[in-house]
């Protein structure tokens, strides 16, 4: 393979599998922080795809940590916390999530 090829390959590995919506509504979402603690707080979905999302949320959460989304439609959705990051415009707290179910928001 040339280098060409090779910058093509990774270029594609960093695409997104499903597109991300930018999106602002607000949801719940209760689970434990990393010393055990349990909270339940409101957050904003900031971006969604049709296998997760980024929230902004106000708790300390780690990875691997699995929450629970309560959006204001449809059901409750389980999600693996798959990304922690503090936006360093905005000093927010950001976790990307996985949603469990196969057929993510848009089930019936």
């Amino acid at each position: 393979m040339s280098e060409k090829d090779l910058r093509g390959v990774s270029a594609r590995s960093q695409r997104p599998r499903n597109p991300r919506v930018p999106v602002e509504f607000a949801l719940g979402v209760e689970g434990k922080t990393p010393t055990g603690e349990p909270f339940n707080v409101q957050a904003q979905a900031v971006k969604i795809s049709r296998a997760g999302a980024t929230i902004l949320l106000d708790a300390d959460v780690a990875l691997g940590t699995i929450v629970k989304l309560m959006p204001p439609f449809g059901r409750e959705l389980n999600a693996e916390v798959n990304g922690v990051w503090t936006d360093p415009i905005d000093g927010r707290r950001r976790i990307g999530v996985k949603l469990l179910a196969e057929d993510g928001w848009f089930a019936e």
